[in-house]
């Protein structure tokens, strides 16, 4: 059986145990679509971030 030779210091302890508070990621209503995006992420629907056309729209692929 194995058996830690020294006493974990409470330093490691945190480091161990700071996982355990992150959140679940937030989610906002896209003001244009509608559509759940993350904040400061692109809207993949529409395409746009800050109001500027980055990427082509889905419908506009298909």
């Amino acid at each position: 059986m194995a058996v830690p030779k020294k006493k974990t210091s409470p330093s490691k302890r945190g480091m161990r145990r700071s996982a355990d508070a992150l959140s679940a990621p937030i989610y906002v209503e896209d003001k244009d679509s509608g559509n759940l995006r993350r904040p400061h992420h692109i809207d993949l629907k529409s395409g746009k971030y800050r109001d500027k056309q980055i990427l082509k729209a889905k419908e506009e692929l298909a």
